[in-house]
């Protein structure tokens, strides 16, 4: 389980435009990422849009925003066209990311127990180690509630 503190676990994502996107290529900026289950559903594309609604205040205050899920590439391309999204979305197919943040979990839904993400949210210092961790993440609120915890790092 990734805690406050602790390095954060380096990731090589790819993102819509082609590029492989890696942490250790962000060190010196803080970045938020929200792990999130599924392209397109009512949670996630609220939390998407969200972030979208702030995302020029984080770029202001040195933050990058990514939104990483399991989905396909083609699938978040989508999903970014269809909502006008401009978070940046990196796809984990193999979930490697979501495994090393420890969001790949079990859940269960109406009895039936399956592997999935546990929406959870990041902020990394710009020295590449964990600041601040929210698991569970009830959307409401949460993109201003991680703003404020970005600002507060960058006092």
């Amino acid at each position: 389980m990734v805690e406050p503190g602790d390095p954060a676990p380096e990731f090589r994502l790819p993102d819509c435009e082609g590029n492989t996107v890696s942490l250790s290529d962000l060190i010196g900026s803080r970045v938020v990422i929200y792990f999130y289950p599924k392209d397109d559903t009512p949670g996630c594309t609220s939390e998407a849009l969200d972030f979208t609604a702030l995302v020029e205040v984080f770029s202001a205050a040195n933050t990058v925003v990514l939104g990483v899920s399991p989905d396909s590439v083609a699938s978040h391309c989508k999903f970014r066209d269809k909502h006008m999204i401009s978070v940046r979305l990196l796809s984990d197919p193999d979930k490697a990311a979501a495994h090393a943040y420890g969001v790949w979990v079990e859940k269960s839904m109406y009895g039936r127990k399956y592997m999935g993400v546990d929406r959870s949210t990041f902020l990394i210092g710009p020295d590449g180690r964990v600041a601040r961790v929210w698991r569970q993440v009830k959307v409401k609120d949460h993109a201003a509630e991680v703003l404020a915890a970005a600002r507060e790092l960058s006092a």
